[in-house]
Parts: C-alpha cells; structure tokens; sequence
C-alpha cells in the first residue's frame, strides 16, 4: 500500500520578512556575545542596521505599494501585506530595543575602559570646546544650510531631502521679540509618552530643517594624549544651532532620519534607453515615499506630530531611538586603525600554490580544473585571469558578466585595456543591480568610452550569472578558458564573502557557456544543454528533476540524499518538493543564511529535514548542491538561491563540478557547515532558532575548519612542488 504524502497547509510555511527578520537578529546576537571582541561586537551592531536600512527601503516599501494595490491578497502562509507590516512593526521594535540595549549598557562602557569614548557636547572639557566650535565654524556652518517651513500645510515648502541622511529638526518659538539675546535658548525636550497623539495639540511654533549632507563625516575626533575620543557631528551642530537664527529662541534641536521606498519598478517596455530610464529612477528614488521615520527619543510630542504630519507617516512607523541615529555609522568607529587586539585575530588570504605567480594562468587552467575557496583564498588567481586575457597576445576575446563591482575596479579596468589593445570584448553590465546602480552605469559609460560592446543587461530580466570567457588562439586551435563563481566581480566583497571560483577549460563547459551568453546578448532562443542549467530557460526543471530522482531511489529502498548550501529557501514549488522527498525517507541537509520559508521537522511532512544557518565573521554567500545521485555524487555551485525570483525572473547558471579533485574540495567544506557547533544555529519545526553548543560534542568552527583545511592543503602542495624537479624546455617554433 502506498504512503499516503503529507499535503501542505499554510501553517507548514514560514513568512519571508518575518523569516530575514530573525536572520537579522541572529547577526545582533553576535554583538551580545560576551567571548566576541568588543569592536567587532560594534561591527555586527553596525551591519544589523544597515541591513535593517535595505529591509525597510526595499521589503517594507514593497508592502506597503502591495497594500495599496491589493489589499485582499494573501502570501503563502496566509497573511495580507497590512498584517505582514503589523508583524514587521512588531519584530523591529524588538530589534531597536536589543541593538541601544547592547549599544549602550554593554558596548560603549566597554570600550571606554579601552580609551574608546564617545563623547557628549558636555563631556568635553573648556579646553577643547574652542577646537569644536572652530570646526563648527571652518567646516560645517559653510557647508549645511537650514530650510525655515513657513507653513505648516502638509508638504507645503518641506525640503525634498534623500532619503537615509541624518537631518536636524529646530523647533523655535513664534511670536518672540527678536531683540532677545542670542543666547537664550530654551531646550523644551520633555515629552509625556502618556499624551495620546491624536489628543495633543500643537504648540504655535516654527521648525526649521537641517540636512546633513553624506559628505560630512559623521564622528569628529577630540584630541586626547592617549584615548580615542569622538563626538557626534550632529551634537556639535545642535549646541551652536543658534548661529543659523540669531536672536530667535530655540525650543529644541532634535535628530531624524527617513528611509524612503526604494522597491521601485522602472518600466523597460516604455523606455527607449534603459541608460536614461535607471538613471531617471536613482533621482526618483531620492524623493520618494517615507517607509519609515527615525527619531531621537528626547524629541517633543510637537516635533514627532509636525514630522509625522510633513512627511504623511502613520505613528506606526515612527522609531524613537534611545541612543545615535544610522548606528552602519558606527562601522568606521569598529574598524578604527590600531586597536587590532579588540578584534578577532585577523585571517591572511592564502596565496593557492595552484596559481603560482610566475607561471602562465593559462597554461595552469589547461593542465587541470582548479576550484578556490575564497575569502579563505586569495582572490588574487581571479583579477590576475582578466589581466592577463588583457595582456595577452593570443587572447581574442573576452566575455564577461558584470552584476556588482567594486569602486575601484581592477577587472573593470582590465577589460577596457583588452579593448584598447584591439581585442574583442563584449560586457554583460546589469544596470538593474538594486543599489549598484549608480556605480553600474559609471562603469557601463567608461568601458564603452574604451571600445567595450556593453550589454545593458535583459528585458525584463536581471543578469546575475557570475561568467566570465576568455577565448584564445592557441596552436592546436580556438580554446575557452572559463571563470565560473558563486560571488560577483567585486575584489572588496571578495575578502568578507565565502565563494567559490571554478576554472576549467574543458570543452563541452565552453561550447555552452558561449551558446548562453551569445543568447544574451543577441536575443536569441539558447541551444539544449547538456551540463550547465540556464534561467529562466531550465534550471527550475534541472532542480527538480535532481531532487525527484533522489525521491525515486528512496522510494526503491536506496539511500537518498540532497545537501544544499544557499543564502534564502522561498520558493514554494522546491520547498514541496523538498517536503515530499522528506517524507519518501531522503536525507534533506540545508544550511540557509537568511529566509527560509520551510518548517524542518514537522512530524509526518518534513522530519528528515535540517536546517541550519552559520552567522561567523564571514558573510555565508557560496550556493553548494549536492545530491547523492544512487552513488555517482553528483555536485553543483549556482550564482542563483531557491527563490522564486532567481529560478523564473533572473539569468542564473548552475555548474556541475565533475573534476575529482574540485569536487571533493568543495563538498568537504560544505560538510564542515553541518558539523559546526559553535557559530550555528538551528531551525525549529516553530520557526524559531536554536544556538547549538559544542558539549557534549567537541567545539567545532565550520569558517575556521575550512580556513585551517586550505592552509594544510596549501602547505601539502608546497611541499610537494618542491620535491619535484622542473626543467625549463626551449619554447616549440
């Protein structure tokens, strides 16, 4: 008699924000632990708000349009988009709560028992307020200018500020003679949390605006013979606010900051020049809605309401904040030079002895497949692939795909030199990259200034294969050599992301990644694959085609396994998929950095599932498939997550890794992540997660494993090149 297979309900899913939500928190929990170094407990402090910033600009904003358009729709687990906000609202303020509780009670008492001090305007001593006050002066009165609201009509003469930047509000008391010395200054801060908003009235009063422009620093340095001490810039600018209106009374000066939507479409159907079209959009993006508005928590009833008024936000998306506003600012204060022993020892890049430095790249890749494991492996090998393919008389072409990049780009900077040389280079630069946009374009507009065919990435679709193709005429004929990655073409993510890069020059791996990327760029329908899946072309129907196989085999009584490594789960077809392979009796190992929408666990639907997500010093970004396959191992690495949007709406490759050698490497470090029992933490069948600990199990680190692993492997290789004589051949006429 056949098993009867579980059907899931809405309750046997897990919401997306909520989900990233708790994966943010996971991030917080690093800087209330009491064995991480106290500076980089700031920095897990800084990079939970900065996350936070892009959850509101894009996820919330995304809501909030949805709300407004159908209010009636339900997402998988059965909430409307008003009732995701509410739970969102709820979460987040939680957040707040733990971030200035760490902040403040734990974090910045500590480090001023290292001579690390953030000080106030009343901290500093007579000697030195004349050093803040001629900084004030000489560099900030010239460069921010106040906005006086003469109405207070809704978006009657409200300044157009961007979003995200720190702004000042002054309120200023009306009706005051202006004969009043300059000095008297009546700070009105007290707020009875008890008033009830739409029962308080306001005060008659002006406001004025100061924006602080992102060009200013934010922490200014106060001279001191042995500690680091700082102030904000925006304390200094409230104690001599007085100088923007002399003789007027200032009620209070209060900091604030709004996060518009960025969860902006741009209409690619209706636009002649996608150039023009995402240009257009990054100025749209400045001035539109308030998704949410941050506060400082001494501000007055009077300050919250006029904002809150101005700005068309309900109450539930204001957040006083206890202590500074833009805590990401606080990243330059963790990452202050000479305080290195308040950090984790630092992990040198190895060098591969795979990529020698003298040796010829070319012919290293034509002797054997190589795989590196970055950033635990230089990136080096990957830069050191375009230059080379740059310089390189025999090199014709060079393809590339471009999805984000660093600011100051070597590989950019390389395929421009290739073009100036008179080679053929064709670049795939996705315009559409949320937030990379600006930078995208710059680059778009100076490689075509250097002869570079720039593709400004698909209709309708974002580019976010990692590919790069360098096609070279050597004498037994045209070859490819082929850069395939998990991570993108970035040398400054590069060292803070896991990734892997896979090189190979193996022939059929090159016929198809041509075929795909000259269907990119000449819109055209790809040839039939055989070893690389395409989206949105096959790769859904690839996965799924692997996933059901293992489900046949157990279903046979074989042993069945699937072992993925990606950043977000969503995508409800594989997570079905995934719940009935779970209960035809397959082994189901998942290590999920953010979202994940399936309840491992569930008695009956999903008990042979495990999730667990690693928050280290490392941000986890490689995506590893591996399926046993009825023995034959079968493993990929993929630019693209199990969500919706990277299997239907993107351009994503998955690889298979069928060199031995490759392989192994790479599934030996994704074994490490479901062995580590120290920076783990595990999915619950309630959506809740479990922090694993090393007892009774010996403390097990998967990031330091791996990085102690390549430094072994590394140390084999050396000594194995040099037992190994080398002797220089005369070069073939």
């Amino acid at each position: 008699m056949n098993k009867v297979e579980a059907i899931p309900t809405r309750s046997d899913y897990i919401n997306r924000e909520l989900s990233w939500l708790k994966f943010n928190q996971r991030v917080l929990l690093e800087s209330c632990r009491a064995s991480t170094p106290i500076l980089d407990r700031l920095k897990f402090i800084a990079i939970t708000a900065s996350n936070l910033d892009e959850f509101f600009k894009v996820r919330v904003g995304g809501l909030k349009m949805l709300h407004e358009v159908s209010p009636g729709k339900r997402d998988v687990t059965g909430l409307t988009a008003d009732e995701q906000l509410i739970e969102i609202e709820h979460e987040v303020r939680q957040l707040y709560e733990q971030q200035y509780e760490s902040l403040l009670n734990e974090i910045e008492p500590a480090l001023f028992a290292q001579d690390i001090r953030r000080l106030t305007i009343d901290d500093i001593e007579a000697d030195y307020l004349s050093f803040v006050k001629r900084r004030f002066e000489e560099e900030l009165s010239a460069v921010i200018s106040p906005f006086m609201i003469e109405s207070l009509e809704v978006n009657k003469a409200f300044p157009l500020f961007v979003g995200s930047s720190l702004c000042l509000c002054v309120r200023i008391e009306r009706d005051r003679k202006l004969e009043l010395q300059p000095t008297e200054r009546r700070i009105d801060n007290a707020a009875d949390p008890t008033v009830d908003d739409e029962d308080h009235a306001m005060t008659p009063c002006r406001f004025a605006i100061l924006p602080i422009p992102k060009s200013i620093k934010r922490f200014v340095s106060i001279p001191h013979p042995t500690a680091y001490q700082f102030i904000t810039v925006e304390s200094i600018i409230e104690r001599f606010v007085q100088h923007y209106f002399p003789g007027q009374v200032i009620l209070e000066c209060v900091p604030f900051r709004v996060t518009r939507n960025a969860d902006m479409s741009f209409d690619e159907d209706g636009a002649g020049d996608l150039l023009l079209g995402m240009t257009k959009l990054l100025v749209d993006r400045k001035t539109s809605e308030c998704v949410r508005l941050e506060i400082a928590q001494t501000a007055s009833r009077d300050c919250e309401q006029f904002l809150v008024q101005q700005l068309n936000v309900s109450s539930r998306e204001v957040y006083r904040c206890q202590g500074p506003l833009v805590l990401s600012d606080f990243m330059s204060i963790a990452l202050t030079p000479g305080y290195d022993q308040l950090r984790v020892p630092d992990w040198p890049a190895l060098q591969s002895p795979d990529f020698p430095i003298t040796a010829d790249i070319f012919e290293i890749i034509a002797e054997e497949d190589r795989v590196l494991l970055h950033p635990f492996e230089s990136y080096d090998p990957v830069v050191n692939f375009v230059q080379d393919a740059a310089r390189d008389p025999h090199v014709i072409a060079i393809k590339q795909i471009l999805y984000r990049t660093s600011n100051d780009s070597a590989i950019v900077k390389a395929l421009a030199d290739a073009a100036e040389q008179g080679k053929s280079v064709c670049v795939i630069v996705e315009l559409k990259a949320r937030f990379d946009e600006e930078r995208n374009i710059m680059w778009a507009k100076q490689l075509e200034r250097a002869g570079v065919d720039v593709i400004y990435g698909v209709r309708g679709l974002k580019t976010h294969a990692k590919l790069c193709i360098v096609v070279r005429r050597e004498p037994q004929g045209i070859r490819r050599y082929l850069h395939f990655a998990t991570g993108n073409y970035n040398e400054s993510t590069a060292r803070l992301y896991s990734d892997i890069s896979y090189f190979t020059c193996e022939e059929q791996l090159g016929d198809e990644a041509v075929n795909i990327f000259n269907a990119v760029t000449g819109l055209s329908v790809p040839q039939p694959t055989a070893k690389l899946a395409f989206a949105p072309v096959d790769l859904r129907a690839r996965f799924e085609e692997l996933i059901e196989f293992e489900i046949e085999n157990a279903a046979k009584g074989k042993h069945a396994k699937i072992e993925a490594k990606v950043n977000s789960l969503s995508d409800q077809k594989i997570i079905d998929l995934l719940y009935r392979a779970s209960q035809a009796g397959v082994t189901v190992n998942l290590n999920v950095r953010g979202i994940c929408c399936l309840r491992p666990g569930v008695p009956g639907l999903s008990d042979r599932i495990r999730v667990v997500s690693i928050i280290d010093r490392f941000l986890e970004h490689a995506r590893i498939f591996y399926f046993l396959h009825d023995g034959h191992h079968r493993a990929f690495i993929s630019s693209a997550d199990w969500m919706g949007r990277n299997l239907d709406r993107r351009i994503e490759l998955l690889i298979p890794i069928d060199h031995k050698r490759c392989r192994d490497r790479i599934l030996k470090s994704l074994s490490c992540y479901f062995k580590d029992n120290i920076n783990a933490h595990e999915l619950q069948s309630d959506g809740s997660y479990m922090r694993l600990q090393p007892s009774p199990e010996p403390a097990y680190r998967s990031q330091e494993q791996i990085y102690e692993e390549c430094r072994d492997l590394h140390a084999a290789l050396r000594h194995h090149q040099t037992t190994l004589f080398q002797p220089h051949k005369p070069e073939q006429e």
